[in-house]
Parts: C-alpha cells; sequence; structure tokens
C-alpha cells in the first residue's frame, strides 16, 4: 500500500494520526543514535580519566586531571577535591564544630553523584511516553478507518471488496505504524535504563574511593603540615 494515499485522500484524523507516529518515530530514533553515542563517550572518557586519576601525584594534579575530563567520574572527583580545598580554606574551629571532613566530603560527594546519576536520565521520559502511546495512536487511526470503512458500504449499499479494501487497508496501517514507532522505544529505553544502571554502580564505588583517598590525604596533611599528599594507584576502600 501506498502511505502517500493517506495523505491524499484521508481526511485529516487520519493524517494527523500518521503524522504524530511519524514524530513519535523521528524522536526516537534521534534519541536513540544521541544515547548510544554518549554511552560510547562515557565508557571512553571514564577509562581514560581513571587512568590519569590514580596516576595524579597530588591533589593539585588529580584536579587537573578531573578539570580537563567530560567524564561523569572526573565531576564526582572535582566536586570532593574542591570539597576539601574548602574544608581546609575554612576556620577549622568555627568548621569542626559544624561537622567532621569525613561528614562535609561524604555530602559533597554524594550531591556530585546525585547530580550526575540525574543527567543520564533525559531523554527516557520521551522514550517510555512513545512507548506507552504510540500503539494506542495507531489504535485509534485504526478505528477511524473501520469507521469510515463502514460509512462507505453504507453509502454504497453493498460490502464489495472494492468498497471496503483502501479504508481498511489505511486502518490497518495505522495500527502497524503505531508498533513500528512503539517497538524501538521500547527497547531503547530498556538498554538506556540497563547502561545507566551499570554507570551508576561504578560512579558509586569511584565515589567511594575518592572519599577515602581525600580523607586519607587530609589526615596525612595536617599530620605532615603539607598540603599536596601523593595518590595511591589503586585505591581499595570500604564504602563511607
Amino acid at each position: 500500500m501506498d502511505i502517500s494515499l493517506v495523505f491524499q485522500e484521508g481526511d485529516w484524523v487520519l493524517i494527523g494520526v500518521f503524522l504524530t507516529l511519524l514524530l513519535m518515530s523521528v524522536a526516537t530514533w534521534a534519541l536513540i543514535i544521541a544515547k548510544s553515542a554518549s554511552a560510547w563517550r562515557i565508557r571512553r572518557d571514564n577509562a581514560a580519566f581513571q587512568r590519569g586519576f590514580w596516576d595524579a601525584r597530588g591533589d593539585g594534579q588529580a584536579l587537573a586531571v578531573a578539570e580537563a575530563s567530560a567524564s561523569p567520574l572526573a565531576g564526582i572527583a572535582r566536586a570532593g577535591i574542591r570539597g576539601l580545598n574548602h574544608y581546609r580554606s575554612r576556620d577549622p574551629r568555627r568548621l569542626g564544630d559544624a561537622c567532621s571532613i569525613d561528614e562535609f566530603l561524604v555530602r559533597t560527594i554524594r550531591n556530585a553523584l546525585s547530580r550526575e546519576q540525574a543527567a543520564r536520565q533525559s531523554g527516557l521520559t520521551i522514550l517510555a511516553s512513545v512507548g506507552s502511546t504510540a500503539p494506542f495512536v495507531g489504535l485509534f487511526g485504526t478505528v477511524w478507518g473501520i469507521y469510515h470503512a463502514l460509512m462507505d458500504i453504507a453509502a454504497a449499499g453493498h460490502a464489495s471488496m472494492e468498497v471496503v479494501a483502501g479504508p481498511l487497508g489505511e486502518a490497518l496501517v495505522a495500527t502497524a505504524a503505531g508498533l513500528a514507532a512503539a517497538i524501538p522505544a521500547v527497547l531503547a529505553y530498556n538498554a538506556v535504563n540497563r547502561f545507566n544502571r551499570s554507570l551508576a554502580e561504578e560512579m558509586d564505588g569511584f565515589a567511594h574511593d575518592v572519599h577515602a583517598y581525600l580523607t586519607t590525604g587530609a589526615v596525612v596533611a595536617q599530620q605532615g603540615g603539607v598540603t599536596d599528599t601523593p595518590a595511591p594507584r589503586q585505591v581499595a576502600a570500604e564504602p563511607a
């Protein structure tokens, strides 16, 4: 069936249904391409950033590595190091009464982790909406097409294939178009959710490691009278 006939012979309701499904499909595939490219960049940037960060010699170099990276992990590291520097720059007697350095860094890193996780949620609402509503939009077009087929039968006075074939064909294509828009959206939604869960676990583990490194560095700095503590290549820490 030639879809262009729908726009040539269909009424404004049926044309609106097909245009709506077309827009849903375009939005879905645009998000699929954007999310796929974003996932590839995040994996690449995370791996490169972690190599540079754990090889850094001190807080200053670690911050420079974090500033130069667009990785979500870099955002967590930047927040932690800046929070540590802010804590050191305040009056220790006044700030110490409010909270310890451990509590201060936990809050700072947790807020950064929440921001990075929230940034990964963009686009999911569109995919979920298309996946759940597109079949019903197509079904509405089908019902509308069948209604017009019945009206044509009533006007002709007999039910021949010549009378009902066109309207019924358009109606069934509307259902197929709805499924064609919904299925990629549902699959993409599940794939993005799975990637986000995996990334959230990676960021959570990194946040614990950064917290352990910064709290250890702060203790050494206070005892040794230095402000730049060498960073270990690998940090194994219990959750804070």
